[in-house]
């Protein structure tokens, strides 16, 4: 069985390789890193999930090729509060310059992250601000007032947000509030640039209108034409340019975490089924598929490396050797189950660049809950499977379609009831699953609970499944 550790070593080693490039830390220092480069992150159409897969994957590249500067192209007129405050998150983890270029509109929650940039610029007869939280109506077919009191509750705690960023990145908080709340007057050296009532609205000459001692821009640095000409500006202009654009699996993505939890349900039960079934059927396949598609959902939102996959494949194969070549061994077994709850969970972790080894508990709180949630969900599946599933006529079918030298049901009924009451010794120790032979015979043999050490004689006694129930022979 020497190449059972070979084939496991090498697999190990690589998905902790892959899976450590994505956390390492280890910058591109490439040429053009060195030279300069400049990562162009779209902020298009209306702000929704996808949106954050490819902001996160546009950022790590950054972080990772050591980019100087982060360029948001901002054209939208808005989206769900929820995603943007991850977007401005996923932002605050890159260390670079971040400036945002209003190209055409930034409403809503284009606004805010525009005001998570450090520097501000924008597009001829582009505008920024109405920035007020409102409810989509059912469908997403058109915008409905907000109850007052949720009103309320909504635009304090969005102001708070905003606050955050603009006093972080030195912006005008009036005119940010302005923007969000309408019961906010704005005015700045006797004119006054918002009533009540109304929310402030920006055009790029407002936007970059000077105003009090020292003279400084109202919002924006400056209008430029176009995003060449702003890195120009920026003293970019022979920098490379790396435009980050969405690749069309970022929704496939979207669609995959939000039932993630399910997935690990289906994964798992598909491989218990499996096991508790002979032969190798329909049922592994799915749990295969369902984990296969689970780590995919984890690579496509830019959250794991693919390594630990190879991670997963790894315990698997562990767990698979207690179970089949070395059972009651228990090393085998509870480092392969080790290796597959920790791929599991680093497979959703969103690990950046330069970040720490070991993720920190706000990282964990999100795949530790799925799994929480799928654990749970697996046993109650289990507990009801392992009652009811054996007297259906689909788990008869199974077995008889299945088993190797079986030919129906009736016949391993009567290969069953001719094998009770023979005895053999144990070849393993069995806590309580293991093996014991029979004469020639190599048997999958289970206790009714107690532990039976190696070499003791053991009796049949009955059958779980296809497995073998046997007692200890005393005396």
């Amino acid at each position: 069985m020497r190449w059972v550790g070979w084939v496991l070593t090498w697999l190990l080693g690589m998905g902790l390789v892959l899976a450590g490039e994505e956390s390492s830390g280890k910058p591109d220092r490439s040429e053009s890193g060195r030279k300069g480069v400049v990562y162009v992150l779209p902020i298009r159409d209306d702000i929704m999930p996808p949106l954050v897969y490819v902001i996160r994957r546009g950022v790590k590249e950054a972080m990772a090729a050591e980019s100087d500067i982060l360029l948001l192209d901002i054209n939208t007129n808005g989206g769900r509060v929820d995603v943007t405050e991850e977007i401005i998150e996923i932002l605050g983890r890159f260390k670079g310059k971040t400036v945002a270029y209003v190209n055409t509109r930034a409403f809503s929650a284009g606004a805010f992250i525009s005001v998570a940039a450090q520097e501000i610029y924008m597009a001829p007869q582009s505008v920024i601000g109405a920035a007020a939280p409102v409810m989509m109506s059912p469908g997403g077919t058109g915008v409905e007032k907000l109850p007052e009191a949720f009103e309320a509750k909504m635009t304090s705690a969005v102001r708070a947000m905003v606050r955050t960023q603009a006093e972080k990145n030195g912006h005008n908080i009036d005119v940010i509030e302005a923007m969000i709340d309408r019961t906010v007057k704005l005015e700045i050296d006797g004119e006054v640039l918002n009533r009540e009532g109304s929310l402030l609205t920006l055009t790029d000459r407002q936007a970059s209108k000077l105003y009090g001692d020292p003279a400084r821009p109202l919002l924006s640095k400056g209008t430029e034409e176009s995003i060449e000409s702003l890195l120009g500006t920026l003293g970019h202009g022979t920098s490379e340019v790396v435009r980050v654009e969405p690749t069309g699996t970022e929704r496939l993505g979207t669609w995959i975490n939000a039932i993630s939890p399910l997935l690990l349900i289906i994964g798992v039960m598909g491989l218990y089924i499996e096991f508790k079934t002979p032969g190798f059927g329909i049922f592994g396949i799915v749990g295969i598929v369902a984990f296969a598609i689970y780590f995919l959902g984890g690579y496509v939102a830019g959250l794991s490396a693919a390594g630990w996959m190879l991670v997963f494949v790894a315990g698997l194969i562990l767990i698979l050797v207690e179970l089949l070549v070395f059972p009651g061994t228990l090393i085998a077994g509870i480092t392969g189950g080790a290796l597959v709850l920790v791929a599991l969970v680093m497979a959703m972790v969103d690990v950046f660049p330069g970040g720490p080894a070991v993720p920190s508990l706000p990282d964990l709180r999100l795949p530790l809950r799925n799994m929480g949630l799928a654990m749970v969900g697996s046993m109650l599946l289990m507990a009801a499977l392992a009652t009811y599933f054996p007297r259906t006529s689909m788990y008869r079918g199974l077995v008889s379609e299945t088993a190797s030298g079986v030919e129906s049901m009736a016949a391993l009924e009567v290969e069953q009831a001719d094998l009770m009451g023979r005895a053999g010794v144990s070849v393993s120790v069995l806590s309580p699953g293991g093996k014991a032979r029979f004469g020639e015979e190599l048997r999958d043999v289970i206790s009714r609970g107690e532990r039976i050490e190696k070499g003791r004689p053991v009796r049949i006694i009955g059958h779980s499944s296809t497995t073998l129930v046997v007692e200890e022979m005393v005396g």
